[in-house]
């Protein structure tokens, strides 16, 4: 049988030091990971665990090299904000992994970014309604190339990073997330069975601001280098 419609294109992440490709299947996000960031919420990190949303594969931004790549702000909006953070790519899956296991599931990392309608999101609170709208706008994913894990070690720490117009605005430390990476994966795999090609978004450290169209962002982590965005 024929598709009715042409088949949609799979997004696909390209990998340092490979011509090959990552096929990405889902896009994991875990919010409020970094206790600062919980307080700049307006949220105690104590009493409030981390929590898990996602975004549409197809709203990744692939950012191939060091070069600047456009990023279209979003339409329905006037607070767009950046969330620099550090991503998993799962290179095999499971359901109930154990934590001291779950990193054996890790293919590779990579910088990204959680870009936020901040003003649908906070009336989506406020109504209690879901943040698809807020979260999951086109383009609101950029994501760099791959780090495979092999032959060097899993990030337990390590600066995060990003700066507006090279002025500095988040500044953190992976080790200072809540949940680490593993827990995340353990977590996530009590309530769904995860895949090959499933990202995990890990959380972003405080200083999360708007940025404006003419602006450049650019996200960095220590030991994965840096992607740069000029805001349209």
């Amino acid at each position: 049988m024929l598709s009715v419609i042409p088949n949609p294109p799979r997004t696909a992440l390209p990998i340092v030091g490979s011509e090959d490709f990552f096929p990405v299947r889902r896009v994991y996000c875990v919010g409020r990971n970094y206790a600062a960031h919980a307080r700049e919420m307006g949220k105690d990190p104590e009493r409030e665990p981390p929590f898990f949303f996602m975004k549409p594969a197809d709203a990744l931004q692939i950012v191939p090299g060091a070069d600047a790549v456009d990023h279209p702000y979003p339409p329905r909006t006037a607070n767009y904000h950046f969330e620099v953070e550090l991503v998993a790519a799962l290179g095999r899956g499971g359901q109930d992994i154990p934590t001291a296991d779950a990193l054996d599931h890790v293919y590779a990392y990579a910088v990204g970014l959680d870009m936020t309608r901040r003003d649908v999101q906070d009336e989506a609170k406020r109504l209690s309604r879901p943040w698809d709208l807020a979260k999951s706008a086109d383009a609101s994913a950029p994501i760099g190339p791959l780090h495979p894990v092999e032959g060097r070690r899993h990030p337990m720490r390590g600066a995060i990073t990003l700066s507006v117009d090279d002025n500095p605005r988040q500044a953190g430390d992976l080790s200072e997330m809540i949940w680490s990476v593993a827990d995340q994966i353990a977590l996530l795999s009590t309530y769904f069975e995860l895949h090959p090609g499933d990202l995990i978004f890990t959380g972003t450290p405080s200083g999360v601001g708007a940025v404006e169209r003419g602006q450049v962002m650019q996200a960095a982590i220590e030991g994965f280098g840096a992607i740069r965005l000029n805001v349209v």
